[in-house]
């Protein structure tokens, strides 16, 4: 394991999204995932740095070397009634691996999610990623079994966005309804 005084955790820099791209793609190659990586320097920009920022990130350095990153976001579970953060991405280079960078990435996280009054850290793995789950699991974490991740993206998600919506009739979808009605209410509070 690296000393304390080799390994540096901090957060993302506007500057750094070249080096989290190039991490990001390292992370869906080593995942057989290359093709789902489309993501550009400027949509993570966006992402991080823009009007509204939706994820955060941090970055592992060996010395001066980057060694790994973590892209993460909040969440709210209205079970808990308590914020979350759920870890996106979480990737080491090959040559820092089993040296606990990974482990001080997480242990990164867990403090701000205290911080922050979080009730939980969530993360997704490949299944047949097992040195992984082992790792994970080593750490306390939990696998949960009883959950199946459903995603909709693509077409799929376009035509549920889309369904509903009839231009010949000029019907309006409930998120156009409510706009409609909040509309005049804040004409008044302007007025």
């Amino acid at each position: 394991m690296p000393s304390n005084t080799d390994l540096q955790i901090r957060s993302v820099q506007e500057s750094d999204v070249p080096l989290v791209l190039e991490f990001i793609r390292k992370l869906a190659e080593h995942g057989d995932i290359s093709s789902e990586a489309t993501v550009t320097e400027a949509d993570l920009r966006a992402a991080l740095f823009g009007a509204r920022p939706v994820a955060e990130a941090i970055l592992a350095y060996v010395r001066d070397e980057p060694a790994g990153f973590a892209v993460y976001s909040f969440t709210f579970s209205s079970f808990r009634g308590q914020p979350g953060i759920y870890v996106e991405d979480l990737f080491v280079e090959h040559q820092f691996r089993g040296r606990g960078v990974g482990k001080a990435l997480l242990l990164t996280l867990a403090r701000l999610g205290r911080e922050r009054g979080c009730g939980r850290l969530e993360w997704s793995v490949l299944n047949w990623n097992e040195q992984a789950m082992e790792f994970y699991q080593d750490l306390g974490a939990v696998p949960m079994d009883e959950w199946t991740t459903f995603r909709l993206s693509g077409d799929a998600l376009d035509r549920l966005a889309s369904s509903g919506e009839s231009h010949a009739h000029d019907e309006l979808s409930p998120v156009k309804k409510v706009a409609q009605r909040v509309a005049p209410l804040r004409e008044r509070r302007h007025a």
